[in-house]
């Protein structure tokens, strides 16, 4: 395994050209181009806000920046994740002509998402000075929960690009199961508003559920995060990437015959 990293590290060249590719893809037809990095988050807060302070009063206070810190980091993770399944039998025509560590593959999926979400970050600190919502040192922590999330995110991509080789119909799946963990994540309500102990179960078996929590406590309250949930979703994460790594790469070797 550690032969194996230390390849994809040589390999970092590649994995940028794929990064940039990604990107001028992603735009290459769009008018406004990367300036939807920005625009997107700001159109999809306009309307959560409409439905759930106007249509659907809730009550809560600055909602464009409470749905905001919630919504870039889920965007982030679900666009990756169903990016990445696609990305072996994508790439079909590469993977049969020229050799390379396959894992790139999913890894350069997971960070142009990633680019794109460090970009919208500019409209969420942008709000954030419009609210005059004033950071605190908790803030500092952002990295830190960025950096588990992108764990996360990373070995998903592993286990389900590996699985969409074998079985294509696996982004068909996933699109129903990204639906549904969308609304069983805390995006757009408060997880205090629901019944206690669910509350307590969403944190222990939804890692996403814990880091929009944490999203949302560092900038939209200033306050700590809640270092148990964090903690345990980090093991969670790590545990992810390396299963999954280690599941993409025993099926790695068949991938040139299978795509």
């Amino acid at each position: 395994m550690v032969g194996r990293i230390s390849e994809v590290i040589r390999y970092r060249e590649l994995i940028r050209n794929l990064v940039a590719r990604d990107l001028k893809v992603r735009y290459r037809n769009s008018v406004l181009g990367f300036v939807w990095c920005l625009g997107n988050p700001l159109l999809m807060m306009t309307v959560f806000t409409v439905v759930f302070t106007i249509l659907m009063p809730n009550g809560i206070e600055k909602y464009p920046i409470f749905i905001l810190c919630a919504l870039l980091p889920w965007n982030f993770f679900s666009t990756a994740v169903m990016d990445s399944i696609h990305s072996i039998v994508g790439n079909a025509h590469l993977i049969k002509k020229v050799y390379f560590p396959r894992e790139v593959l999913p890894l350069s999926v997971v960070l142009s998402n990633l680019v794109n979400f460090l970009l919208a970050l500019i409209v969420l600190f942008a709000m954030l000075f419009v609210f005059r919502v004033n950071l605190t040192p908790w803030a500092l922590l952002l990295p830190a929960i960025i950096f588990i999330q992108v764990l996360f995110t990373l070995g998903l991509a592993f286990i389900l690009s590996t699985l969409n080789v074998f079985y294509r119909d696996t982004g068909i799946i996933m699109e129903v199961v990204m639906l549904a963990w969308f609304f069983l994540t805390p995006i757009f309500y408060r997880i205090e508003d629901l019944v206690p102990q669910y509350a307590r179960l969403m944190y222990w078996v939804n890692p996403m559920a814990s880091l929009i929590s944490s999203y949302r406590i560092i900038l939209y309250h200033g306050a700590p995060p809640a270092f148990d949930f964090l903690i345990r979703t980090l093991i969670t994460a790590l545990a992810f990437l390396i299963l999954g790594y280690l599941f993409f790469a025993h099926y790695s070797r068949i991938f040139g015959e299978e795509v």
